[in-house]
């Protein structure tokens, strides 16, 4: 008979409460080749990310990559990193915390809000085992990738199930999806490039850059492609741009398969050639700044394009911990948690405490 988790010290009659779950990719612990090794090892492993033949994989994994790539990768982690850590980590828990107490504030019931990683610590299984000591009989998934990927937002879907799969007492879930062509994330976007364009400067061409993928992925049925097309679309709807003053495309390729194009790279080297000598670059696929848009883009990625003859590069920040992302998160949820009782405008603790004492009351008659 199969041991499923259940609560160390169950009571009947407790509060119930709403775990919220924001989830990011994930950072290795430390920029040290130790430490990028072992979070490139979970993180290559998931057959959400390198959709080849396990066995092949493993060989190719383990013989060549974790050999060679650790290295060069803390060495680009340590150009990053910050007091405070990893920038993504920093970000992220600085986001989930005011989310918490936005939270607390406008909605009635118990709710609590946790950040978990999908590589790395803290992990998505540990935190929902947080949540379950806690009370929770609601949970909410919110993946911070606002183009949905197999390899992203499915992938979490993956580690949520796996966890729960092993509880005794599974709790109502709900895992959110894609917010692409959200307006209010439509808005948030313009309003971030609109307002460093102010102090910046707004330079000769606009580049939306989104992380690659696989060009396989698109002809297997991912939407990740449409999604990022329609998110740049919107975004320059909103600006005002005509097609001359933007373009798309597409960054962090690895190994040798052909990805989704235009290559950024690609495109920084040639538009110095096609008249642009002042770029800004935004990357709304990026729901917190990290490793690809602090050191890949704005690092790389101005050396390229000044090197190929560009004046000036401007990288514009996501939309990391201000306001207008918290206020877009918390909307999100307040509208996929709709129905539950703790954001139910109804709630009243005191009734429900009420029948909580009978029920423990109950119960404790009933002990042996």
């Amino acid at each position: 008979m199969p041991g499923y988790q259940g609560l160390q010290e169950f009571e009947h009659g407790r509060m119930p409460r709403l775990g919220v779950v924001l989830v990011n990719l994930g950072t290795p612990e430390s920029p040290t080749p130790d430490a990028v090794r072992r979070y490139l090892a979970e993180f290559l492993s998931d057959p959400r990310v390198v959709e080849i033949p396990r066995l092949i994989w493993k060989v190719i994994l383990h013989g060549i990559i974790l050999r060679v790539r650790p290295k060069k990768s803390a060495h680009a982690y340590a150009s990053v990193w910050t007091d405070k850590g990893s920038p993504l980590m920093a970000i992220s828990q600085a986001l989930a915390q005011k989310v918490q107490e936005q939270l607390t504030h406008s909605v009635p019931g118990p709710v609590s809000v946790e950040l978990a990683m999908r590589y790395g610590e803290p992990a998505i299984g540990a935190v929902l085992s947080k949540l379950q000591q806690q009370g929770m009989e609601r949970l909410l998934v919110l993946p911070l990738y606002p183009q949905y990927s197999g390899a992203t937002t499915g992938s979490v879907a993956d580690a949520v199930f796996a966890s729960l799969g092993r509880w005794r007492w599974v709790p109502e879930l709900r895992v959110m999806g894609a917010y692409h062509d959200d307006p209010r994330y439509i808005r948030a976007l313009a309003d971030s490039i609109r307002s460093y364009r102010e102090t910046n400067g707004t330079g000769d061409k606009l580049l939306i850059s989104f992380h690659g993928m696989p060009r396989a992925t698109l002809t297997a049925g991912d939407p990740y492609y449409c999604h990022c097309h329609k998110t740049a679309r919107l975004v320059a709807e909103e600006l005002g741009l005509d097609e001359a003053q933007w373009e798309m495309a597409f960054q962090s390729r690895f190994g040798r398969a052909t990805w989704l194009q235009p290559y950024v790279v690609q495109r920084l080297e040639a538009l110095p050639s096609e008249g642009v000598r002042h770029l800004t670059v935004v990357c709304p696929g990026f729901s917190s700044d990290c490793l690809e848009t602090l050191e890949e883009i704005a690092m790389q990625g101005r050396d390229t394009f000044m090197a190929a003859g560009g004046e000036r590069f401007d990288y514009i920040p996501a939309l990391n911990a201000d306001a207008a992302h918290v206020d877009l998160q918390v909307a999100r949820i307040l509208q996929h948690a709709s129905g539950w009782p703790e954001t139910s405008d109804d709630f009243d603790s005191r009734r429900l405490e009420k029948a909580l004492d009978s029920t423990r009351a109950y119960a404790q008659a009933a002990q042996p």
